[in-house]
């Protein structure tokens, strides 16, 4: 293993302790808690949605999810490992 897979797999490992996701796939509907920083206040607000797609494996994973907002079809991308999602539901 070369040395960048290690250290993402140690950055990852120690992710995981602090928050484990549940399993999920698309065609699943989740509620992801996003931290927001609004100034200097941060507060977390939940996107509520389908997931329509998982793609990349490892620290460069990502997940879709699509949710109707007021007639229109919004689309969010979240890294699994970003330090902006505070879990998923």
């Amino acid at each position: 293993m070369d040395l960048i897979r290690q250290l993402e797999a140690e950055q990852a490992a120690k992710i995981e302790a602090k928050r484990k996701l549940p399993e999920f796939q698309p065609g699943d509907t989740v509620r992801v808690q996003v931290r927001v920083t609004e100034g200097t206040r941060t507060r977390v607000q939940a996107y509520e949605g389908v997931v329509i797609a998982r793609s990349g494996s490892g620290f460069q994973e990502n997940f879709t999810v699509r949710k109707i907002s007021y007639g229109e079809g919004v689309e969010r991308v979240f890294p699994v490992y970003s330090p902006m999602v505070e879990g998923v539901e």
